[in-house]
């Protein structure tokens, strides 16, 4: 069964993050909150704990996962970043985006697209998940909570808890964080590029 932690979303307990942080390491699939929605994590490295997440979400081998990142720098690690698009992504992070920028080797095989070798990256607006990134000083690898056959994200922790508590190893009960997926924007190729219309103000990179 799993853990259910409530933390403040404006001052998270140091404790609670500290121990979410420990199960993420000891191969745990945590729900956390986002500035677009819940998310499903695990540890950047761990095979088992993405192969459960793929259970969850009935998800196919090729599906894009997304490394979430606590600040640029960390970005900078896992992806090619040319100038022009450090000053895009430095003028609109953290807030509800997600990159597909150029891996590097830093990423996983299993993680970057096939052929084109990306990476989905993203910097969340959202205090509990900038704190558990920072404590846990490296990417969670995530996909939004959207079970399968459903259109939107599920919203209450309680339902999630509910729902999942056999399949994943915590709960992070952070308050009501919207259901509105992030914007897309794919730089790979170094014009921007609107994959998807979310959260997140697209008008910044129609003009870039």
């Amino acid at each position: 069964m799993s853990q259910f932690f409530q933390v403040h979303p404006d001052n998270p307990q140091v404790r609670l993050v500290r121990q979410a942080v420990d199960i993420v390491r000891a191969g745990g699939v945590i729900v956390y909150p986002t500035d677009s929605a819940y998310a499903l994590g695990c540890h950047i490295g761990d095979k088992d704990a993405l192969d459960r997440i793929r259970r969850i979400r009935k998800l196919d081998k090729d599906h894009n996962f997304t490394l979430v990142c606590r600040d640029l720098s960390e970005l900078a690690t896992y992806a090619r970043v040319d100038n022009a698009a450090y000053r895009l992504l430095r003028n609109n992070t953290p807030g509800a985006y997600t990159f597909i920028l150029q891996a590097t080797s830093e990423v996983p095989r299993r993680l970057k697209h096939p052929k084109r070798k990306t990476i989905g990256l993203r910097v969340p607006d959202n205090r509990i998940a900038l704190d558990l990134l920072a404590a846990l000083g490296e990417p969670l690898m995530s996909v939004t909570l959207i079970m399968p056959g459903d259109e939107f994200p599920l919203t209450d922790p309680y339902d999630i808890r509910h729902m999942l508590e056999h399949e994943v190893d915590l709960v992070i009960d952070g308050g009501f964080c919207g259901l509105e997926p992030t914007t897309v924007i794919d730089l790979s190729e170094g014009v921007p590029l609107v994959i998807r219309d979310g959260k997140g103000e697209s008008e910044p990179f129609l003009a870039a």
